[in-house]
């Protein structure tokens, strides 16, 4: 789970919990079937709260099910922050995106599951990954690094590109997933403007250490 400052006062640790549990039960949600349709005392059951703490934290179970999904991206955002600290030419930072999130369908199945199947809507959505991969993307084309593009096209490019692995590596799990997206690495960095041999060369690099 996504983290973020601990709450000052007892009342607010016992509401940071209730809240925390009912997003935990709403990402698993997402993650077995993808299926909203399940009621409210199901998920209040499934969390381990009383029914009627729902509706101090949510109005509905479409905002609790967002809430979910946000929390999600940003732990995957934080994961790649974790790994990808100190590399600061982008093309190396996209490349290591993919070749990560390919890992993360084994080690962090749910995450990745609810990325699998609510990510698509959240490309631009400004939230998780996708603020950094456009950050990441408009230092590329600033510095020449990247062609000179729309860095929203290239988002969408990149982010559907990214999602198309997910999908794959949950679909097709016989299919050697480092390789894939070595691959697909490859051929976004040449997307981007890198000529073939560095992009080839970019892709192959050494990720960092785990910390």
């Amino acid at each position: 789970m996504s983290t973020s400052a601990p709450p000052s006062n007892r009342f607010e640790r016992r509401r940071a919990e209730t809240r925390g549990a009912l997003v935990r039960a709403a990402r698993q949600i997402l993650a077995e079937s993808g299926d909203t349709s399940a009621s409210i005392q199901a998920i209040a059951e499934r969390a381990d709260v009383g029914f009627g703490s729902f509706y101090n934290h949510f109005d509905s179970k479409a905002e609790l099910f967002e809430a979910a999904v946000i929390d999600a991206l940003e732990e995957f955002a934080q994961e790649f922050d974790g790994r990808l600290t100190g590399i600061d030419d982008p093309a190396e930072r996209v490349a290591g995106g993919f070749r990560l999130s390919a890992r993360m369908a084994e080690s962090h199945p749910e995450l990745m599951q609810v990325l699998r199947r609510r990510g698509l809507a959240h490309i631009h959505s400004g939230k998780g990954l996708a603020r950094r991969a456009l950050r990441d993307l408009q230092v590329g084309i600033a510095s020449g690094r990247f062609t000179s593009v729309d860095p929203m096209v290239a988002l969408s490019a990149l982010g559907g590109t990214l999602l198309s692995l997910v999908e794959l590596r949950f679909a097709r799990p016989e299919v050697d997933g480092d390789e894939a997206a070595v691959n697909l690495a490859e051929m976004v960095l040449r997307m981007l403007g890198l000529p073939a041999d560095e992009a080839h060369e970019v892709a192959r690099r050494p990720l960092p250490d785990a910390a």
